[in-house]
């Protein structure tokens, strides 16, 4: 617990409401998204702005007290579980869009604007924000920053990294820096911009973010094509991509996936069938229907069982929510539902995914697998009870051969959901411990006392390397 003396200091610089720190608020904020994993803060804080974040700061680094930035708490690699006590920072009463600027085409926000309220607020001006991740009703654009978010749109647009383009982020000193603006060019000096997108709360405070807009697409449109087989589908999304056409969505669900998503949602989706390729295309109308036409083409041609393009706006948002609606409809079979990710080239998903089962049945635990297959990003989902100690050994095994594919077949241990804690003891296996020394330098350089998220990115021990058997 906190020290009366620091407590007060805390108080005084946010006002005693904003303080919380009885049992039943700590435990509210000693977990996030996470499974099975938990940790006690001590005591939630809850600043009103950038000055007062400074003051926090100050006071934290004085007493070697650990910060940690909390959005909505929706990451899933328990990112913002208070691994080493202190104090969770929230940012509910910084929760504004403070200005959309149609001139320069930007959005000024406070990092508490939840995502899908910002996303329709630029809409209404006719413009657009693409970042969606699956959690956007409730994450935070702070909390997309730090973790640097995907989701379904990723293919076409990028990244939450690919829209921010200027930041005011508090140092662990509690000096303010600004980053980049609204500018189209910038590179006066190291970008710390990019930097910070990502770094998952270890570096800085981020207390304001400037984001780049694009005009709203005039129209979209939205496929669903079913094969009998992994290789199928596989092979329809890269002869897609090859074809020099870049969907705006292009996501993958396995058969398991399917049964569960189909009895979860109720709209008809095909349980039958070894895979399903979703596709939306957005642009002007002639674009889309010419793209959308070629794209069933390249589909039946790649043995494609069936292909069906949605007929109405109604249909076409129903087979999005659907996909969106994936790890709610998986979390319903087993107590514990554990969503991972790794990324491959997107010529490696139908290899991919059938290693995917093969580990899973080797160790005997369910695993569904879906996810954007247009960038290689696939999410094997295990259900399964925490409470079962023997059973849990098996999964992280499981994980871990995953993971190990993944790399061997030229990818990576996390496409968007970050390292946080889950992924820290196999970054090396990505990086090197060369390169993850590297990061360790950059650290403590910015934060030499540790207080900033401290226990993420950086594993006491790094698992043994797994081998994959070919």
């Amino acid at each position: 617990m906190l020290t009366s003396e620091v407590r007060n200091r805390l108080a005084t610089i946010v006002g005693e409401k904003n303080v919380l720190d009885s049992e039943e608020n700590r435990v509210v904020y000693s977990y996030d998204a996470t499974p099975n994993y938990q940790a006690m803060p001590d005591a939630i804080i809850k600043p009103h702005n950038t000055k007062e974040i400074q003051q926090i700061v100050k006071v934290c680094n004085e007493y070697k007290i650990p910060i940690v930035p909390r959005g909505s708490g929706t990451n899933l690699c328990a990112g913002t579980c208070p691994l080493e006590g202190g104090i969770v920072l929230l940012f509910t009463h910084m929760n504004n869009v403070l200005e959309i600027d149609e001139d320069n085409l930007t959005a000024t926000v406070q990092p508490g604007v939840i995502t899908l309220d910002l996303i329709q607020a630029v809409e209404e001006k006719g413009l657009f924000y693409p970042p969606d991740p699956s959690s956007m009703k409730i994450s935070t654009i702070g909390g997309n920053i730090n973790e640097n978010s995907g989701g379904l749109r990723g293919l076409k647009y990028g990244v939450t990294r690919d829209y921010v383009i200027g930041l005011e982020v508090v140092l662990p000193n509690g000096e303010v820096i600004r980053t980049g603006g609204k500018l189209a060019k910038d590179v006066a000096g190291y970008d710390f911009t990019k930097l910070m997108v990502g770094s998952e709360g270890t570096l800085g405070i981020i207390t304001e973010a400037t984001l780049k807009l694009i005009p709203i697409p005039e129209t979209k449109k939205t496929m669903l094509a079913m094969f009998d087989t992994l290789e199928g589908a596989g092979k329809a999304v890269s002869s897609i991509v090859a074809h020099k056409i870049i969907p705006a969505t292009l996501e993958f669900l396995d058969q398991a996936t399917l049964e569960v998503v189909e009895d979860f949602a109720q709209i008809g989706l095909p349980t039958d069938v070894g895979a399903v390729l979703l596709v939306e295309q957005d642009g002007p109308i002639e674009v889309v229907d010419r793209d959308i036409k070629e794209i069933a083409d390249i589909c039946t041609r790649a043995d494609a069982k069936s292909v069906q393009i949605a007929q109405t706006v109604e249909e076409g948002v129903a087979l999005t929510s659907a996909r969106r609606s994936a790890l709610s409809a998986l979390a319903r079979k087993k107590p514990t539902t554990i969503l991972e990710d790794a990324t491959v080239p997107r010529s490696k998903i139908a290899e991919m995914v059938r290693a995917i089962n093969e580990i899973a049945q080797k160790h005997n635990v369910e695993i569904c697998t879906f996810g954007h297959a247009g960038d290689g990003n696939l999410h094997p989902t295990c259900m399964t009870d925490a409470r079962n100690t023997e059973e849990m050994h098996r999964v992280e095994e499981a994980f871990a051969e995953i993971f190990a594919k993944a790399i061997d077949l030229g990818g990576t241990i996390t496409g968007e959901h970050g390292v946080g804690v889950m992924k820290s003891p196999y970054l090396a296996w990505k990086l090197g411990e060369e390169g993850v020394n590297a990061m360790k330098t950059l650290k403590f350089a910015f934060d030499p006392n540790n207080i900033m998220n401290p226990g993420k990115l950086f594993a006491k021990e790094t698992k043994k390397r797994v081998v994959v058997q070919k």
